[in-house]
Order: C-alpha cells, then sequence, then structure tokens
C-alpha cells in the first residue's frame, strides 16, 4: 500500500514529517509538498508558468526527520519531491505526470499547523490539495490540528491513520473525502471521532491596512475569529467539545433546491 502525502505549510514542516514519519512504519510513503508556505490556495492551480519538481535527497530526508521526529522507526520507503507551486499543483502533477498510472490507495494532506474548520475549508490550501484527490475517485483527507493543541503531531497521526486504515477496511469500495480537525485537547483524555457539518466562520478586522513612505497602501489578511455557526452539529462545536472532527466533503457545488426552482 502506498499513501500519498501532500500539505499547504510547505516541505520542512513539522506536520507533514510526523504524518511521514508514522505511515513510513507500515506503509511505503510518496511525498511531493509545495517548496514554500502555500495556507490560503484553496484549490488554485499554476496555469500561467512552469514549475519546477526539486527531488529531497535521501540524506535531506534523514535530517528532516531527525529534526522533527527522532525517535521514528522507519520500516517502509519515503520518496520526497517540493515544487514551487500549489498544493493542488502537487496532487495533480503526481497524480498525471509522475505516478504513471500506480495510483496511491489513499490521499493525506497535512498535518496543518491551525484548525481548517467551518466556511475556513474554502479556502484551505490543505483542503483544496485533497479535493484533488477525491476528483481523482481516490480517498481523500485534509488533516488539520488547533494552532494551541496539546496534542502532538505524531499522536495525531498516529490517531487519524488508525481510524482512516479501518474506514477503508470497512468499505473498500467507497472513496471518501474528509475535512478533518483535531481539537485543542482530547474530551477526557481519549481520542473520539465526531462526524458534524461545516460552521460559519469569519473574522473582525479581516484586513489591516498600512502605507509606506511613499504613499502606498499595502493590506494584510488577518483579525480575530468571529463564528456566525458554531450550534450543535457543526464542526466548530465538535472540536471545542474536544472531539476530532469529521465532516464528509463533496465536489459538487450544485444548488439543488435552486435547480429545481
Amino acid at each position: 500500500m502506498k499513501v500519498f502525502l501532500t500539505n499547504d505549510d510547505g516541505i520542512r514542516a513539522l506536520g507533514i514529517w510526523a504524518m511521514a514519519a508514522v505511515l513510513a512504519e507500515k506503509f511505503d510513503v510518496m511525498i511531493v509538498a509545495p517548496l514554500k508556505q502555500q495556507s490560503g490556495m484553496s484549490h488554485a492551480l499554476s496555469v500561467l508558468r512552469q514549475l519546477e519538481f526539486i527531488k529531497i535527497t535521501e540524506e535531506q530526508i534523514n535530517e528532516l526527520l531527525k529534526t522533527h521526529c527522532p525517535n521514528a522507526k522507519i520500516e517502509k520507503s519515503i520518496e520526497a519531491w517540493t515544487i514551487d507551486g500549489t498544493p493542488t499543483d502537487c496532487t495533480k502533477i503526481y497524480l498525471e505526470a509522475m505516478c504513471e498510472g500506480n495510483w496511491p490507495t489513499m490521499i493525506l494532506s497535512g498535518i496543518n499547523h491551525g484548525a481548517n474548520l467551518a466556511t475556513d475549508a474554502l479556502y484551505s490550501g490543505t483542503v483544496g490539495a485533497a479535493l484533488e484527490g477525491y476528483l481523482h475517485e481516490i480517498p481523500s483527507a485534509a488533516i488539520s490540528l488547533d494552532i494551541e493543541s496539546e496534542i502532538p503531531f505524531e499522536e495525531a497521526a498516529r490517531v487519524v491513520l488508525d481510524y482512516l486504515t479501518e474506514t477503508l477496511k470497512e468499505n473498500p469500495e467507497k472513496g471518501f473525502f474528509y475535512n478533518i480537525n483535531f481539537p485543542k485537547h482530547f474530551k477526557d483524555g481519549k481520542a473520539e471521532f465526531k462526524f458534524a457539518r461545516l460552521g460559519r466562520r469569519d473574522y473582525i478586522n479581516a484586513f489591516q491596512t498600512h502605507k509606506d513612505e511613499n504613499g502606498r497602501t499595502f493590506y494584510r489578511v488577518g483579525g480575530q475569529v468571529y463564528d456566525l455557526d458554531r450550534s450543535d452539529g457543526t464542526d466548530i462545536f465538535a472540536a471545542e467539545a474536544g472531539y476530532v472532527a469529521v465532516t464528509p466533503l463533496h465536489a459538487d457545488m450544485t444548488d439543488y433546491d435552486k435547480l429545481k426552482e
């Protein structure tokens, strides 16, 4: 079994190597991740420029594992590449131009450093990379860890991998596209998964502005979280209650009620 791994935090991020280290105890791992931070890229695809793929050497892989996961017990192969492009570039080009039809059993995007809850999922490069896998009919999941979480990346990796591999065993013919968010801490100290719909999230003072000495105006995205829907049944509610929130997603954006009308 081969697992494809990508992210939007970049090739050197802790989350992706924690996931790779846990995966490589049982499965062959192929990593293709962005060269630089690509948060907020959603499902963006680079269409107006050439993209260079750069091989990560075995020495570099071992150094990254040593830095991020010093106690890793690697049993299977890890191959890694990086690209100066978006998360979706990574997934799409690997599947359509690199793997020569030998598609992975599962695609995982993450582990992202920071939640991708509610409508933030629409902007997330982590989710966008997983969506591309789903469009190729490969079981795919975007995995994120609250930025203030007490849960180590490696523990989150083990928990989610056990969950997803069991899901594949139970439903081998059915694909999935999951948005998975780990809480700040587990309810009662134990990982429990709860299916939930997307909530609705916005930001107060989302843009900060300043002018330079030449009078040019600049904007920077930021702001404070303001949840418009965090009610029972949403992913926000589940994560705040200490559950691992799982939201099944799909790619069909059709408004069927409006279509019928």
